[in-house]
């Protein structure tokens, strides 16, 4: 397969199937992706670019890949997100922010608190100054029409709820238990307060566990489970496998993206799930039904300050923003089984793992 096939047929399509990546709609217009060479903003860039806008991706590589970007026509800024010199320049003339740039999980927050706290909190800050400086400015051309006031849309996830008991839901106290937990809250209270002081149309997207292609760099666990089994024939768990994740695949939470710089609607948090609770137990027989393998399935200790029980109610989302998830998980493992086997075969990094079960 050739190489611009490959990525094309990555963005959010169904298996054998080809995505065109010509636009298909006029597009809110030009995007920055903060972390768009990661996981999530690997397969967002390809939606935005599908539904007609023009991207910018500023990353700093620390974890992503610039191959994951190949052969796409946009702009590629490698830099860091406390640089304030760097933020400026990539948020100006923007329609919408979307920022995916992060310290990601709770084991990176144990091992560095403050640099957890560096690139989530004051990451999160900068980017919210220079769209302030954008509205600043705007008001101060003729009437304002001559400069864009970007929308700000921030990724962040249950970590901030904690202790809560679930369903995750937008009304409830955060009670975070980690770092990470606690520098997403402080994004979330700061898009909320640029908001009610500034005016900016800032929405708060709270993730649930997402999967799906482009995250063989990552330690989520569905991509965990598939490295295990490509490492050793072996699903290792953490912990009893007891615990639950609302897990959700990357093409419906770029729809979520794309509804979120769309609507009007500012000020808001939103809840971006399935609503199903699926324990690691289940999802590792899932993973192995999907391989058709008799691969075996081992236990090892569980993660420090990890959330026992977590799944989302989705109703505000349902009913503010028209959004629905649309991909069940067997659907979504198979699709990013399928991926997992190309981009190994393409990168020739790693022998073929199991056959792929075929779409039905």
């Amino acid at each position: 397969m050739k190489k611009r096939d490959f990525h094309e047929k990555a963005a959010g399509a169904r298996p054998k199937e080809r995505v065109d990546l010509r636009p298909d709609g006029p597009g809110l217009g030009r995007i920055l992706v903060t972390g768009g060479a990661g996981f999530i903003g690997a397969n967002l860039v390809r939606f935005l670019l599908k539904h007609g806008n023009q991207v910018t991706v500023l990353d700093s590589l620390a974890s992503g890949r610039r191959e994951y970007l190949d052969g796409l026509p946009v702009e590629f800024i490698h830099g860091d997100i406390l640089d304030w010199t760097t933020v400026q320049r990539a948020v100006a003339g923007k329609h919408g922010v979307v920022h995916l740039a992060a310290q990601t999980g709770v084991p990176g927050s144990l091992q560095d608190p403050r640099k957890d706290c560096e690139i989530n909190v004051l990451g999160t800050l900068l980017l919210l100054e220079a769209c302030r400086a954008e509205k600043d400015q705007a008001a101060d051309e003729a009437n304002g029409w001559h400069r864009h006031i970007p929308r700000f849309v921030f990724a962040s996830s249950n970590a901030p709820l904690g202790r809560q008991a679930p369903p995750a839901t937008e009304d409830k106290a955060p009670l975070p238990i980690s770092p990470y937990g606690a520098s997403k809250l402080a994004g979330e209270a700061y898009c909320l307060a640029y908001h009610g002081s500034w005016g900016l149309g800032t929405v708060v997207l709270r993730f649930g566990n997402v999967y799906g292609p482009f995250s063989d760099h990552k330690g989520s666990v569905v991509a965990k489970f598939l490295k295990d089994i490509s490492a050793g024939n072996k699903i290792v768990v953490d912990g009893d496998g007891q615990q639950t994740r609302d897990l959700i695949y990357v093409g419906d939470l770029c729809r979520a993206i794309l509804l979120a710089l769309e609507s009007e609607v500012s000020g808001e948090v939103f809840q971006v799930a399935t609503g199903i609770e699926t324990t690691i137990r289940k999802l590792a027989a899932l993973v192995k039904e999907t391989i058709r393998s008799d691969t075996a399935v081992t236990h090892g200790p569980a993660r420090q300050a990890d959330i026992r029980k977590n799944y989302s109610e989705i109703k505000k989302i349902r009913r503010i923003l028209a959004w629905e998830p649309e991909v069940d998980l067997r659907r979504g493992l198979r699709m990013t089984l399928e991926w997992f086997e190309e981009w190994r075969d393409t990168q020739a990094q790693w022998p073929r793992a199991a056959s792929v079960a075929a779409e039905t």
